[in-house]
């Protein structure tokens, strides 16, 4: 008196098994690619940061480096024929550090 199994419930196991290991690697590849993306925008991120950090530094090192524009002693002469009202005055904004206190 033996008792056969049914091979229904072995083929189930065995796909059963196959999907979820499918399953799983799927999930594990998913979080590589999106590991390697992260990483990927981190890097680029911080390449930019430094392409910038150098630019603004030739800059600086450049406007420093340039000689500076005496001022007159005497103001231009103020008058409707005068050539100066053609030209616009022109502003020059140098950045200052300011550092502000945490509360």
């Amino acid at each position: 008196m033996t008792t056969a199994t049914p091979l229904t419930n072995n083929t189930q196991l065995s796909v059963n098994v196959t999907t979820k290991s499918q399953e799983q690697s799927l999930y594990q590849s998913s979080g590589a690619i999106v590991a390697a993306i992260v990483v990927g925008v981190i890097i680029i991120f911080t390449v930019v940061l430094l392409i910038l950090k150098t630019y603004n530094r030739r800059m600086r090192a450049r406007r420093e480096l340039q000689p500076k524009s005496s001022k007159l002693a005497v103001p231009p002469p103020v008058g409707h024929n005068s050539p100066s009202l053609a030209q616009q005055p022109t502003v020059t904004f140098i950045p200052v550090d300011i550092h502000m206190q945490s509360r």
